[in-house]
């Protein structure tokens, strides 16, 4: 979790690095691309799962700056977030900040039953990656 505050509390960010087994995609439609697979089982992989900012004019961009930061504090090759179906404001202003729709899960009760996975890329850039989702087996963390 990473807490901004200035005079008061300003906003906050949280989330779970994803499991390396795969169990956070379960339910996703379709075949997982396999370069998310790879960077998965590498342990690069970090689910934002709450963004709270305070609605203050002051606290602008600061929703991404703490994702950011908390991707950066994790060493993430990848930002994962899941984002309800029918939230167009906030899949709206995941994609203004670099955030990539990859596809949807299903999950199951109590949440919605369709999720849009969004994706960051924070991986170099290359002509063989131009998604910046590259894996790298010499970055492959201890279990």
């Amino acid at each position: 979790m990473l807490i901004a505050e200035a005079e008061a509390l300003a906003g906050c960010a949280y989330g779970v690095p994803v499991a390396r087994d795969g169990s956070w995609w379960e339910g996703f439609d379709g075949a997982l691309p396999r370069n998310l697979e790879q960077l998965t089982a590498s342990g690069h992989v970090f689910a934002i799962t709450e963004t709270v900012v305070h609605p203050h004019g002051h606290a602008r961009g600061l929703a991404r700056r703490l994702q950011e930061r908390l991707l950066a504090d994790h060493q993430a090759s990848l930002g994962v977030t899941l984002v309800d179906h029918t939230d167009h404001p906030v899949r709206a202003a995941f994609t203004a900040w670099g955030w990539q729709e990859v596809g949807q899960v299903h999950r199951q009760p109590p949440g919605p039953t369709a999720l849009r996975v969004l994706v960051l890329p924070l991986g170099e850039r290359t002509a063989e990656h131009p998604d910046g989702l590259a894996h790298n087996a010499g970055t492959q963390r201890p279990e």
